[in-house]
């Protein structure tokens, strides 16, 4: 397996991981909102000192980029906000069960149209069965879960 899918695959162990250990931590403190402010607080420590180690010049082309781009902290914040919300009555399987829809039907998207530069992979039959395939495996775990 190539060393892009091993950490795809460790950063997806990650996410229900994070959903469980932010939304123990957010009931735990009574603020679902204090609990993902820690969590941002820890994760720009740990961004920070990765960009020093790896060049911090970079932080200078940033003026110059497509304002768009910086939507990706608001929908992380969204993430990690509504998976702290959601989570602890909802369920962590149940919540990262409609995260990992949500994923395949925008990742699918983004894909087939070459959005924000991404490589360009038409969604033909196959790729929409494999899709279903996969919505049905989760939903089959879920189930399983609920018995």
């Amino acid at each position: 397996m190539p060393t892009q899918a091993l950490v795809m695959f460790a950063a997806g162990i990650g996410i229900p991981l994070l959903a469980a250990l932010n939304a123990r931590l957010g009931a735990n403190i009574g603020s679902p909102a204090a609990a993902a402010t820690v969590l941002f607080i820890v994760a720009f420590v740990a961004a920070a000192l990765t960009m020093v180690v790896t060049g911090p010049e970079a932080l200078r082309a940033i003026p110059a980029q497509p304002k768009h781009l910086f939507l990706a902290g608001v929908l992380v914040a969204f993430y990690v906000l509504s998976i702290t919300f959601v989570a602890p009555t909802f369920g962590v399987g149940n919540a990262v069960f409609f995260v990992l829809l949500g994923q395949l039907v925008s990742s699918a998207a983004i894909d087939h149209f070459g959005l924000f530069g991404a490589q360009v992979s038409p969604v033909t039959g196959l790729r929409l069965t494999g899709i279903a395939v996969m919505t049905l495996g989760v939903a089959i775990t879920q189930l399983g879960a609920a018995r």
